[in-house]
């Protein structure tokens, strides 16, 4: 999961990066077509965010894993605890 998380970071500070130098590109007004930097942008920002969507749901359904286990574990220790 600390590797899921530091890939997220990564990615979201290369989006940003590349975000930042596409728009310094100079932008032709008599066109509507986006440049490399600008299509490549995009693309990683998309991608930034379809991992921060699995981070999510990764770190969610591990979170619910652990109060279930949390859980499992304060019952086995009242049981215990009645058969003394």
């Amino acid at each position: 999961m600390l590797n899921s998380m530091k890939s997220a970071v990564s990615l979201l500070a290369i989006g940003t990066l590349i975000a930042s130098l596409s728009a310094c590109q100079k932008q032709d007004v008599a066109t509507d077509e986006k440049g490399p930097a600008e299509k490549a942008g995009q693309q990683l920002d998309q991608a930034t965010a379809r991992a921060g969507e699995e981070l999510n749901k990764a770190a969610e359904k591990t979170g619910k894993g652990l109060q279930e286990l949390g859980q499992k574990l304060q019952n086995e220790a009242q049981e215990a605890q009645k058969k003394e």
